[in-house]
């Protein structure tokens, strides 16, 4: 009867084992078919040598400014997802992706670009946000995945070095190359105010950046005041329900802090929903569940 007992344990751990491998199997699967796709489409959508506008006559025509030819083929992503809105790219990291803009923050926290359920969703671009990046502060979300793709390099703002390294953010619309510059990163709660959109004044504007950069970890001095907030948002674990903020700003093509400060006319701050915004792999899997 002993033996007996061992022989259906041993079984048993086998057949686990087993079942656990092929799981493990599958997910790193999914995982590096992910990642190939991913990788497809950013080769697909860049243009490696974007057209230039041609003066037939300058004898007799004044000089032209070359007109913005964007190097995302915007064309070809609203073909797969009409709500494409832009593309960001950080030099030296695993941030190049489309980002998305729809009418709630539940869509893309839970769907990929082709609206097909994914644990890493998409990049997308706060409800609340003008879908052309006019607003004053521009909410970007981005799930931190295992393996290192979305937005999981935006916690390792956190250190300085690597802030000083890869400072420069550059966001691709079809009207307009956008440039940013890392303002300094923190981890904080998952208050509706980190969210905030709307401002009825530049001076509530610039006390709002004040108040949400105090008790950066990381920072670099801005060459000039910030006229346009950026905040590229993900999941942290220093404590429950974490998140990690990079804040930056646009610069124009001479490094100086760019924007016209125009007021946003939204009805909403948009402060509602922030918290029940999850950003990490690990809740997005249903350890935790969605909140």
């Amino acid at each position: 009867m002993y033996n007996r007992k061992k022989r259906i344990l041993a079984v048993f751990a086998a057949v686990c084992i087993v079942i656990g491998g092929v799981w493990t199997a599958g997910d790193f699967l999914a995982r590096r078919r992910r990642a190939i796709e991913e990788s497809k489409l950013a080769q697909e959508v860049k243009e490696t040598e974007p057209a230039t506008i041609t003066i037939t006559n300058p004898e007799t025509e004044p000089p032209e400014t070359e007109s913005y030819v964007s190097p995302i083929d915007f064309e070809a992503l609203w073909e797969r997802n009409p709500e494409v809105v832009g593309w960001i790219t950080v030099p030296g990291t695993k941030i190049d992706y489309p980002i998305l803009h729809t009418d709630d923050n539940e869509t893309y926290l839970h769907h990929d670009i082709d609206g097909n359920e994914s644990v890493a969703g998409a990049i997308y671009l706060d409800f609340a946000d003008e879908s052309d990046f006019s607003s004053l502060h521009n909410v970007i979300y981005g799930h931190h995945m295992k393996d290192g793709s979305m937005f999981k390099d935006v916690v390792k703002y956190k250190e300085q070095e690597y802030l000083d390294e890869h400072s420069d953010i550059y966001l691709y619309t079809p009207e307009r190359e956008i440039h940013l510059k890392a303002l300094g990163a923190l981890y904080t709660t998952p208050d509706g105010i980190r969210r905030k959109t709307d401002f009825d004044t530049e001076e509530e504007f610039q006390e709002y950046v004040e108040e949400m950069t105090e008790g950066l970890l990381t920072s670099a001095e801005p060459e000039n005041p910030v006229t346009r907030l950026y905040s590229l948002i993900t999941c942290s674990y220093e404590f429950a329900d974490a998140r990690t903020i990079l804040y930056a700003y646009e610069v124009d093509e001479s490094g100086s802090a760019d924007g016209d400060g125009d007021e946003t006319d939204g009805e909403t701050d948009g402060t509602e929903l922030f918290s029940n915004v999850i950003l990490n792999e690990e809740e997005s899997e249903g350890e935790k569940g969605a909140k």
